[in-house]
């Protein structure tokens, strides 16, 4: 496993690097065919807020897709233990998603699952008592499987409104969500709107002209302020 380091306005002493070393081999516990874990450290020069001027970003990059956490604090060992708390939660959800349900929650065998049956009339042929016989064996694994689904997935659908990120924001503020759906007005992306600290708000869109292997940019404004500041 493949351990990498990269620092924005300050320098990664060695003091972290074995501290994190010595946390990091819990990911091993918790994943499978770990390619490396990126650790990314940037310190905001001008914050107003020194208790959280120093972000950790962890990334565990595997043969699926990447699982990330970060956490702002007053130092970097701060943030890193943050973050890697909130990474350790969202491998062991990942992991749960991949688990072989087992014992009680193995699906039923077909004569298990037909014993209880009533026995087959005699006006019925073997073949529609072998599908009947399947059917409900089916059934049974069916319903075994939701019960004990460790994830639920709920689907709901919206009207699809077009809007600027700044409309979005009140409208987020007003339903008292963490997030909003929205097609923002100024590139007709489908995009969500979050609320990351006080004050402070981002914006997530989708662009198919990107590759995966591209680095995105990030655009910081004031509310209601149309000029931006770009990041690479």
């Amino acid at each position: 496993m493949e351990l990498n380091y990269s620092g924005r306005n300050i320098t990664i002493s060695d003091r972290f690097r074995e501290y994190v070393d010595e946390k990091i081999t819990k990911v091993d516990q918790l994943a499978t065919k770990v390619q490396r874990i990126d650790v990314k450290v940037l310190k905001e020069s001008h914050a107003r807020d020194q208790s959280t001027a120093l972000s950790v970003e962890l990334t565990v990059v595997s043969r699926g897709p990447a699982i990330r956490a970060e956490a702002r604090g007053a130092d970097k060992f701060a943030a890193f233990d943050i973050a890697f708390a909130k990474l350790l939660e969202r491998l062991r959800k990942a992991r749960d998603k991949r688990k072989v349900h087992r014992g009680n929650h193995t699906p039923v065998a077909v004569h298990e699952a037909t014993s209880a049956l009533p026995t087959v009339s005699s006006e019925k042929s073997l073949v529609e008592s072998t599908l009947e016989a399947q059917k409900a064996a089916e059934a049974v694994q069916a319903e075994e499987v939701a019960e004990y689904s460790p994830v639920v997935i709920r689907r709901k659908s919206f009207p699809a409104e077009v809007m600027s990120v700044d409309d979005a924001v009140d409208r987020m503020e007003l339903v008292g969500h963490p997030f909003y759906l929205f097609i923002d007005e100024a590139t007709g992306e489908h995009a969500v709107v979050y609320g990351r600290t006080q004050y402070q708000y981002g914006v997530i869109s989708l662009d198919p002209s990107l590759s995966s292997n591209e680095e995105s940019t990030t655009e910081t404004r004031g509310y209601r302020d149309k000029s931006l500041v770009t990041e690479g």
